[in-house]
């Protein structure tokens, strides 16, 4: 499959611009500000709790927000969303995040989420820091948040996930759309609009789009979680 030539998408919630660049590497956005949001993680069976936006500089990356209560009878670390990109704050590489079938050995560090369209697919969709495309999977539910894709799937379909205590960074996605949930397995897997977010293995360089329609259930997913067609 061609590459995708992607082109950056404007947040109208915010009515700010989120710049992303080609598809070799993703520009920050001077002018967005540094506000955001804390998010628990939410079980598996149930959406994850936010806590209201915060003007307040986002904490670094290395450092773990305070322990919040999911409401499933104990603590987890929460994630920091950021409205800005990574390298608004300072952050370059890829925060740990795999490209292709390669295994994701230990959850990234941090994550970034980027809307864009492109001459293949017209719609807005997501891609993360390495400009890999990002699905949903109609068979998951988004209210309450849970994946359904487990073992074998999530072989196929690796899950977006994210280090306890780690920030994500957003460039054309409202920070009140993304959320955190449990898997079966312990990983905290990412969401947004209460869907949980996948890469596909079958993805190997930046832009492709080969895992649209797999299925009819596995599609890009939109910066508000709704299933980006043309």
């Amino acid at each position: 499959m061609t590459p995708l030539q992607t082109r950056p998408l404007s947040s109208k919630s915010t009515a700010r611009r989120a710049v992303v660049a080609s598809l070799l590497a993703l520009t920050g956005v001077a002018s967005l500000s540094a506000c955001g949001k804390t998010i628990s993680i939410g079980d598996s069976s149930a959406p994850a709790a936010s806590a209201p936006a915060s003007s307040a500089a986002p904490a670094s990356p290395s450092a773990s927000p305070s322990a919040t209560t999911s409401g499933q009878g104990g603590g987890n670390s929460a994630l920091q969303v950021v409205d800005s990109t990574a390298k608004d704050n300072g952050l370059t590489g890829t925060g740990g995040t795999v490209v292709g079938a390669v295994v994701q050995e230990a959850p990234p560090k941090w994550v970034q989420l980027a809307a864009v369209t492109s001459t293949s697919l017209s719609a807005p969709h997501l891609i993360n820091i390495n400009q890999a495309a990002l699905y949903r999977f109609d068979k998951d539910t988004a209210s309450p948040s849970k994946s359904n894709c487990n073992d074998d799937c999530a072989a196929k379909w690796p899950p977006v996930t994210i280090e306890e205590g780690g920030n994500v960074y957003l460039a054309g996605v409202n920070p009140k759309e993304v959320g955190a949930i449990r898997r079966a397995d312990g990983q905290v897997q990412i969401t947004v609009g209460g869907w949980p977010v996948y890469r596909f293995s079958g993805d190997s360089k930046p832009g492709d789009l080969n895992g649209q329609g797999v299925g009819g259930t596995w599609f890009a997913v939109g910066p508000t979680g709704n299933k980006a067609t043309s």
